[in-house]
């Protein structure tokens, strides 16, 4: 009597079946995160902007217009650029941390107020999510291509 050891094709089939069926969903959790965590940057640097211009006002009893900077809203990717020294941001002595992957902006035309915007595409699906930020906002409030309401619950 022979005796015999291993695995059958079965259930090595069967093996095969249930770790394409996980993969199958963990890959596109996966990428969801992924763009997620590069979206998290935008708010960051938004509300950091916020803050800097926060810091300029108290000190100069004003706020420091910033053209959209570093790319056009149509090359909005993501691709993380460089940030080089933009005048009205480094006027408020204010930089990102390293590459950034969304456009960034100040408004001080409705004084004595300011606008803070940020902009990103980064799974390139046409959908762009700009987050904002003004001198009387505590949170930041986020909106796509339809409105949003400010504070409205949202995924991104």
């Amino acid at each position: 009597m022979r005796q015999n050891k291993g695995f059958s094709l079965v259930e090595l089939m069967i093996v095969v079946a249930i770790i394409g069926i996980l993969a199958a969903i963990a890959i596109p959790n996966f990428v969801a995160m992924q763009y997620k965590a590069k979206r998290a940057e935008v708010p960051g640097n938004v509300d950091g902007i916020k803050t800097a211009q926060l810091s300029y006002e108290a000190s100069f009893d004003a706020f420091v217009d910033s053209p959209t900077q570093p790319r056009a809203d149509a090359s909005l990717d993501k691709t993380a650029i460089a940030w080089a020294g933009y005048s009205g941001f480094s006027t408020v002595a204010w930089a990102p941390d390293g590459e950034v992957r969304g456009n960034y902006a100040v408004d001080e035309s409705g004084a004595p107020s300011f606008l803070v915007t940020g902009k990103c595409d980064v799974d390139n699906d046409d959908v762009v999510i700009t987050y904002t930020a003004n001198h009387d906002s505590s949170n930041l409030a986020l909106a796509t291509n339809a409105t949003l309401v400010a504070g409205q619950e949202n995924d991104y």
